[in-house]
C-alpha cells in the first residue's frame, strides 16, 4: 500500500462565533481561502487534485449543497476535481484526513485537498432544526443534544475538580497566547478579507486569564456544577485544509512532506461521556502504528472541555502538561467541523518545527465516539 504524506497545512484565523472578526464571511468562501493558501503555496497544477474532501459538523444553510464542492469551485479549482462533505460531528476533519490517506493507500489517487469549515455564527450549534428520535429517552437526547451535561457526567466519574479544570483552561490560554505573541501561530493562518480589513490572528485567545478569575464564573450546564464558558471551547467560525499526498507523488512534484500518516482509527464510547472517545482511538491508532504513548513526542488533543481532556489523560497515562504546546481549543477556538485537521496539521508542523519522531492527533465527538490519528516525522 501507498503511504500518505501531509504536505502542508493552513488555517483561517479562529475567531468567536456572532462577535467575531469572521461572522460576517460565508463558510464556502472562508474554506476556499484556505483552499487557495494551501494549493497555492505548494505551486502544484491543481488538475493534479482528486479530491476535496472536507469535514462539516451541521451542513446545512449557507454550509449545505456540498460545501466542499463549492468551496472548491469558488477556489478557483479546475472542474476535474472532485468534492465530498463529510460528517462526524466534532471529528469531521480528521475524518476527511483518514479518508484522503485511505484513498492514497488503496490508490485511488495522489494527491488530495482534506480539511473542515465551520460557521457558529451562520448554522447554529445542532443546527436549524434538530429532530431526535421521538422513542429515545430524556437522557440519550441530552447526550447528543447537550455536550456540556456529558462533560458534567466526566467530571461526577472521574471526580475531577473545577479547580482542576480552571487550572488546565488557565495554561492553554497561557501558551496560546504566547504562542500568539511570538508569531508562532502565523505560519498556519492563511489571512482572510473582509470588507471591515484583513483578519490574519486569532480572536478567542485571552491572555493574562488566571485561575482566580476563571473561579468567578458560573456553570454553564448543571446547578451546583463545574463547567464554565472559561473551561470549555467557545463557539468558533474556522476553516482548515491539509495537502495529503503519496510517496511518489510528493517526490515527482519536489514537495517535502511534514510527516507520514502512520495509523488512525476510530472507536465508540457511551454517549453521556462522549469525552473519554479519544482514549480507545487513541489506543488502537497507537497499536496500528506499533508505538506506544510513551513514543510520542507531539501530542495535539482537542480541548472541547477541560475536563475531557483531563479524564483521557489519565486513562491515556498521559502528562496534561504535555498537550498542545501553543494552546488548544479552550483558548484557540473550536469551529467543529474544521478542528480535526487543524490537530493534525499542527501536529505534522510541530514535528518538522521543533523535531521528534511521533505525533498523535486525537479528540473527542458528540454521541459517543473518539478518532485519533498517529504521525511521524518525514
Amino acid at each position: 500500500m501507498a503511504h500518505a504524506f501531509i504536505v502542508d497545512y493552513a488555517r483561517s484565523p479562529f475567531t468567536p462565533a456572532y462577535k467575531g472578526a469572521l461572522s460576517g464571511v460565508r463558510p464556502d468562501d472562508l474554506a476556499a481561502g484556505v483552499i487557495s493558501a494551501v494549493v497555492g503555496r505548494s505551486g502544484l497544477d491543481p488538475a493534479t487534485l482528486e479530491d476535496v474532501i472536507l469535514g462539516c459538523a451541521f451542513a446545512e444553510g449557507e454550509q449545505g449543497l456540498n460545501i466542499a464542492r463549492c468551496a472548491s469551485l469558488i477556489a478557483g479549482l479546475p472542474l476535474s476535481v472532485g468534492g465530498s462533505t463529510v460528517n462526524r460531528w466534532c471529528g469531521s476533519s480528521m475524518q476527511a484526513v483518514q479518508m484522503a490517506a485511505g484513498a492514497i493507500a488503496m490508490g485511488a489517487g495522489e494527491a488530495f485537498i482534506a480539511g473542515g469549515i465551520e460557521s457558529m455564527t451562520k448554522v447554529p450549534m445542532m443546527g436549524f432544526n434538530p429532530l431526535p428520535n421521538p422513542r429515545w429517552d430524556d437522557a440519550l437526547r441530552a447526550a447528543f443534544m447537550n455536550m456540556g451535561l456529558t462533560a458534567e457526567n466526566l467530571a461526577d466519574q472521574y471526580g475531577i475538580s473545577r479547580e482542576a479544570q480552571d487550572t488546565y483552561a488557565a495554561a492553554s490560554q497561557d501558551k496560546a497566547a504566547a504562542a500568539q505573541a511570538d508569531g508562532r501561530l502565523a505560519a498556519e493562518i492563511a489571512p482572510v478579507a473582509t470588507p471591515a480589513g484583513t483578519v490574519d490572528k486569532d480572536g478567542c485567545v485571552r491572555g493574562g486569564t488566571t485561575v482566580d478569575k476563571l473561579g468567578t464564573l458560573k456553570a454553564v450546564f448543571k446547578a451546583g456544577g463545574s463547567v464554565t464558558a472559561g473551561n470549555s471551547s467557545p463557539l468558533t467560525d474556522g476553516a482548515s485544509a491539509t495537502l495529503i499526498v503519496s510517496e511518489d507523488f510528493a517526490r515527482r512534484h519536489n514537495l517535502a512532506p511534514l510527516a507520514r500518516v502512520a495509523g488512525y482509527a476510530v472507536s465508540g464510547c457511551a454517549p453521556e461521556i462522549m469525552g473519554i472517545g479519544p482514549v480507545e482511538a487513541t489506543r488502537k491508532a497507537l497499536a496500528r502504528a506499533g508505538i506506544t504513548a510513551a513514543d510520542l513526542d507531539v501530542i495535539e488533543m482537542n480541548e472541547a472541555f477541560a475536563v475531557q481532556v483531563l479524564a483521557c489523560c489519565r486513562d491515556l497515562d498521559i502528562d496534561p502538561a504535555r498537550l498542545n504546546r501553543d494552546g488548544g481549543a479552550i483558548a484557540l477556538g473550536h469551529p467543529l467541523g474544521a478542528t480535526g485537521a487543524r490537530l493534525v496539521g499542527k501536529a505534522a508542523q510541530l514535528l518538522k518545527r521543533d523535531g521528534g519522531r511521533y505525533g498523535l492527533a486525537t479528540q473527542c465527538i458528540g454521541g459517543g465516539q473518539g478518532i485519533a490519528l498517529v504521525l511521524e516525522a518525514a
